[in-house]
């Protein structure tokens, strides 16, 4: 499958299922996801993979979008220590952290799996169930199952504003 045709068959799943993921899988998915660009290279975020019982039932409080999954990753981006644009001071962690998550979100895809960015969920209140994620800006949690016999995307997945509205030439 060309990239074109993978990123067009990405959606937003809100169905999955808990069956088990091959480790393999979730090992090729974690690869996909450090391969990411950063500024400088300096990779300040960290993913969390949620798994057991009792981490999937903390996420829970933070979150109810877990969409029938039993496991998930959260991505976090550190911004002490990651570039600083020089001329505005513009830190990159949430960029670079944005970066890595949209690679897994792909790699998930093309593993046959299933997720969704979920953007709905309370931070604070993570940091405190998850003291390890305090010092970071929590940028999305991505539950990956396998999708249910009944999972679609929205009816508007296939909308996109067409090039001429959105690419201006100079």
């Amino acid at each position: 499958m060309s990239f074109l045709e993978l990123a067009k068959a990405r959606y937003s799943c809100r169905k999955l299922t808990d069956k088990p993921i091959e480790p393999e899988k979730i090992e090729r998915i974690l690869q996909a996801a450090i391969a990411a660009p950063t500024a400088k290279n300096l990779q300040r975020y960290t993913l969390w993979k949620i798994q057991s019982p009792e981490a999937f039932d903390k996420l829970k409080q933070a979150t109810p979008y877990t969409f029938g999954s039993a496991l998930a990753i959260v991505v976090g981006a550190k911004k002490d220590g990651a570039f600083d644009r020089p001329f505005d001071n513009k830190n990159f962690a949430e960029i670079d952290a944005a970066i890595v998550a949209t690679h897994l979100m792909l790699a998930v895809q093309d593993e046959g799996l299933g997720t969704t960015w979920v953007g709905w969920f309370d931070a604070p209140k993570m940091q405190v169930l998850f003291p390890e994620m305090q010092d970071y800006e929590l940028i999305a949690v991505f539950p990956i199952g396998y999708p249910a016999e009944s999972a679609k995307p929205a009816s508007r997945h296939a909308e996109r504003r067409p090039l001429e509205e959105v690419v201006v030439e100079l």
